[in-house]
């Protein structure tokens, strides 16, 4: 981080907006400060697009009159019920409110708000590097307000709450996942005192509705290393309340000395791989996902040892119930994360194999235009200590994205649909849409995908023929 003086501050602040919003507040007699995230990532030296503004004052009053001075393009929003607004013109976005103290019911974190001073808007505060403000008032314009020590925590890498942590989370739970987030996000520790209270009202998170966890869990997900923020969940005892089944993945039993790898630990490996290849929200989920069907489909076999067989094919049918519990969206998004958990093995059953032609098809085929995504998860995926081992399965996984490419260009798989479709075999047999047609559309893709014929027209028709000779079947005159 760098530290700025009073001075540089200004200097830092000295555009447009700036100069307008300090404008705006004398003109109307009234203390402006930004606040929050934006001070907070000018000494992270961190790209921050909104703006937040406290007003000791109206907020709405000062919406009103910024919005006038920013002139042509900028459109107001007022939120009277919650005493905010919202300027926007072009890229720039600026939310507004009056400075309050806050008050809570213990059923709800919808605070009781009345109007209040820049000291009470800060004691208001989650963290105390979200709590800084700058004044933008031309008297004392780039003057830094930190009653808590935020710089100091910023310098020590430190997530701390203004006051009593446990009045902080247990008037809003969600701040324990704010938490854990901006640990994740910003490579941050969160100090002792704060974490014991984590552990101690994880059960408050219950008053919080799923969209909103899921929100957060998706911002520890984008982190540069995620597997951090689901550590710390699972340290302070909010995993098992937020996501019961990655909870489930953990442990190791053993059985005649024999045990296997902790599943939970794994998928983390397997997140963080991900993570470096990709910065794909979903493909992130498919790679936290992948093994998912594990706890179902765990046995002890004594010939083989511990199997989980199937274990893609139940964690793809899985997927659709966490996501509607997560509140998350059921879409597209939601088929794709499911056919990567899905085909997940398919990769990895062909490198323990000779890698041939027709799996490589059949692989090209299934994925479609995912077909790279499947391969990062697969290769995040060898997460073996036996490096021999580890560097064999990379070097066939090599080979396998090789022929995808060698085959994709000879034999034009990927999305294909077979040349003659089930219309023309109709028409050239005389028969109505039945199982037979299916029947004969499906040998032709099968002999595509096997290499028995090119993926041709006059090719495709010459095996539809033998083939419906095979049924008893001829051409219509």
């Amino acid at each position: 981080m760098k530290l700025y003086s009073d001075r540089e501050l200004a200097g830092l602040l000295d555009r447009r907006e700036f100069r307008l919003l300090s404008q705006t507040a004398d003109s109307l007699g009234l203390e402006c400060y930004v606040v929050g995230g934006y001070v907070r990532d000018l000494f992270l030296e961190r790209p921050s697009k909104d703006i937040d503004v406290v007003v000791v004052g109206s907020g709405l009053e000062m919406a009103k009159a910024y919005g006038k001075a920013l002139g042509h393009g900028a459109h107001v929003s007022l939120f009277r019920n919650f005493g905010t607004a919202q300027v926007k013109q072009g890229q720039l976005e600026v939310e507004f409110v009056g400075a309050r103290r806050e008050s809570y019911r213990r059923e709800s974190r919808n605070p009781i708000v009345e109007d209040g001073t820049l000291e009470d808007d800060q004691n208001r505060r989650d963290f105390t590097i979200n709590a800084m403000a700058i004044c933008l008032n031309a008297d004392r314009f780039g003057e830094l307000v930190d009653p808590f020590g935020g710089i100091e925590d910023l310098q020590d890498r430190i997530i701390r709450t203004p006051l009593d942590p446990d009045i902080t989370f247990s008037d809003d739970p969600l701040r324990m996942m704010r938490c854990i987030r901006f640990a994740t996000q910003l490579n941050f520790y969160i100090d002792d005192e704060t974490f014991a209270s984590l552990e101690k009202n994880r059960e408050r998170i219950g008053i919080i509705s799923r969209e909103r966890i899921s929100e957060e869990l998706n911002k520890i997900l984008l982190s540069p290393v995620p597997s951090k923020g689901f550590i710390d969940l699972d340290r302070c005892g909010l995993l098992e309340l937020v996501f019961p089944e990655l909870y489930a993945l953990q442990g190791v039993e053993t059985v005649n000395g024999r045990g296997h790898k902790d599943v939970f630990l794994h998928t983390l490996e397997v997140l963080d791989n991900v993570a470096r290849q990709s910065n794909d929200l979903w493909l992130r989920w498919a790679a936290l996902l992948h093994d998912i069907g594990k706890p179902r489909t765990k046995r002890w076999d004594n010939a083989h040892g511990w199997t989980f067989y199937n274990h893609n094919y139940v964690g793809s049918r899985m997927i659709p119930a966490i996501f509607e519990h997560m509140k998350l969206p059921k879409n597209e998004k939601m088929k794709y994360v499911q056919k990567m958990v899905d085909l997940h093995m398919r990769p990895i059953a062909i490198v323990d194999d000779e890698v041939t032609d027709s799996a490589v098809r059949r692989i090209l085929f299934d994925a479609g235009d995912d077909i790279d995504d499947l391969m990062t998860i697969c290769e995040a995926d060898i997460t073996s200590k036996n490096e021999q081992k580890k560097q064999r399965h990379l070097d066939n996984f090599r080979l396998v994205r090789q022929k995808l490419k060698d085959l994709e260009e000879k034999d034009r798989i990927r999305n294909f649909q077979p040349p003659v479709d089930g219309l023309e075999i109709m028409r050239i047999f005389g028969l109505d849409p039945t199982a037979i047609v299916g029947e004969l559309k499906s040998a032709i893709k099968d002999a595509i995908l096997d290499g028995v014929i090119p993926n041709e027209h006059d090719a495709a028709l010459a095996f539809l023929l033998e083939e419906a000779r095979r049924h008893g079947l001829e051409p219509v005159k």
